[in-house]
């Protein structure tokens, strides 16, 4: 049996569960939902059950609220293989009304149309990603993201990882079956990934037959452009070479799948009140839910990725988002990222929704640090301060070795030094 390695939405659960009659798990398959639904439930559904599958849809079909009899919290995993449930849930949660009654955890999003009701004020969502370095015991978390949001940018530490072991991290991901394997067979867990959503799972979401060649070459174009503003031009035109059947409508069926399916998550674009009346850039970046999905549709190794510099940065980027994902959330926050006309940019931007903001760089030297922190005081001075507040941080997160603060206020950060 695995050991489980505390996750931060544990403490996000159990608060959710206190104050809200349903919590849905949303996330990407293998990324540790029921295990972590699991530790505060009393009893558990699983809908995926080989043994039960038959007997629990056709319950579902007539009689669903019998399959919501049991000690709660009720686990329902994998929920969507019903979608009436919801409404079931929905209405089960009304007429109890005390919190904490029900965990959903679910690895796609059902069609629109499929649930009456939106669950509005009886259901809490959490979005649960592929694990971090910090819950990995990969990051030693000497420098929170909740210290430099309160004002204490007064930071000091020694990262714990090389620049081969993030290439290892970025081949292997967050999946956390592959966290206890060797690492010649955790490298293997995002290829066998990939290949389950290429041949099962992006058929099943809508059960509209789908080429699978075609999704193969939507994933290795997504991947090349992984951490860019690539457009849908430039996706069409890099699966045209071998595909010339693909059509706008086309491509947004496909990418909307896995985004239902959460193996996409696009990095949407900050828009703040800024000095002047700069134009900022609204399009979204490329990123998948973890950078392990790119090597893996690329075939990329630790060594092959290490030998090409310039892709071991866009994914180590993509890894630093992941993370920073992970840890947002666990503030109240989300990453945007920020590019105006002048192609001033940000690759990260965490913003709270108690309105405090921070602005990040990443890079993988040293020597490129003096750029980015020159680039993050211009975009500093450009926002209007007096609508937005100035930036409670502005840090560069590197793949070296030592946090500290520089003397123009800029923080230096590895990414293995971070935690929430």
């Amino acid at each position: 049996m695995r050991k489980y390695l505390p996750r931060i939405c544990d403490i996000l659960l159990e608060n959710e569960l206190s104050s809200t009659g349903a919590v849905l798990i949303e996330g990407a398959k293998w990324c540790g939902k029921t295990s972590t639904a699991l530790r505060p439930a009393k009893s558990i559904l699983y809908m995926q059950d080989p043994d039960t599958a038959a007997a629990n849809l056709a319950l579902a079909d007539t009689k669903p609220s019998l399959l919501l009899k049991g000690d709660s919290p009720r686990l329902i995993d994998e929920w969507q293989m019903a979608p009436v449930l919801w409404d079931a849930v929905r209405f089960e949660v009304d007429r109890r009304g005390i919190p904490g009654q029900f965990i959903l955890t679910g690895s796609a999003v059902p069609a629109d149309g499929k649930t009456a009701h939106s669950g509005t004020g009886r259901f809490a969502r959490l979005l649960m990603r592929p694990m971090s370095l910090f819950e990995s015991q990969e990051s030693n978390g000497c420098v929170s993201l909740k210290e430099l949001f309160s004002g204490n940018c007064d930071i000091a530490g020694e990262g714990i990882l090389s620049i081969e072991q993030y290439a290892i991290a970025i081949c292997r991901g967050g999946w956390p079956a592959a966290l206890q394997m060797a690492p010649e067979n955790a490298l293997h867990t995002a290829i066998n990934y990939v290949e389950a959503i290429i041949n099962m799972d992006f058929q099943r979401v809508d059960g509209a037959e789908k080429n699978p060649e075609r999704v193969r070459a939507l994933l290795r174009s997504l991947s090349r452009n992984i951490s860019t503003l690539a457009t849908m031009q430039t996706i069409i035109d890099d699966m045209q070479a071998n595909d010339s059947a693909i059509t706008d409508k086309t491509l947004s069926t496909y990418l909307n799948v896995l985004r239902r399916i959460f193996v996409i998550e696009d990095q949407p674009a900050w828009q703040p009140s800024l000095r002047s009346k700069t134009a900022l850039r609204t399009s979204a970046k490329r990123q998948m839910v973890d950078p392990s999905v790119a090597a893996a549709v690329m075939r990329a190794s630790p060594e092959k990725i290490l030998q090409d510099f310039n892709t071991f940065g866009y994914l180590f980027e993509s890894l630093c988002i992941r993370d920073l994902r992970v840890y947002a959330q666990a503030n109240d926050g989300y990453v945007f990222h920020y590019r105006d006309k002048s192609d001033l940019e940000a690759d990260m931007i965490i913003s709270l929704n108690n309105g405090k903001w921070g602005a990040i760089e990443v890079k993988t030297g040293s020597r490129q640090i003096e750029e980015a922190a020159a680039n993050l005081l211009k975009l500093n001075n450009k926002i209007n301060q007096d609508k937005m507040g100035a930036a409670s941080f502005l840090m560069v997160i590197t793949g070296g070795q030592y946090a500290y603060s520089r003397p123009d206020g800029v923080c230096v950060v590895p990414l293995s030094c971070l935690k929430p």
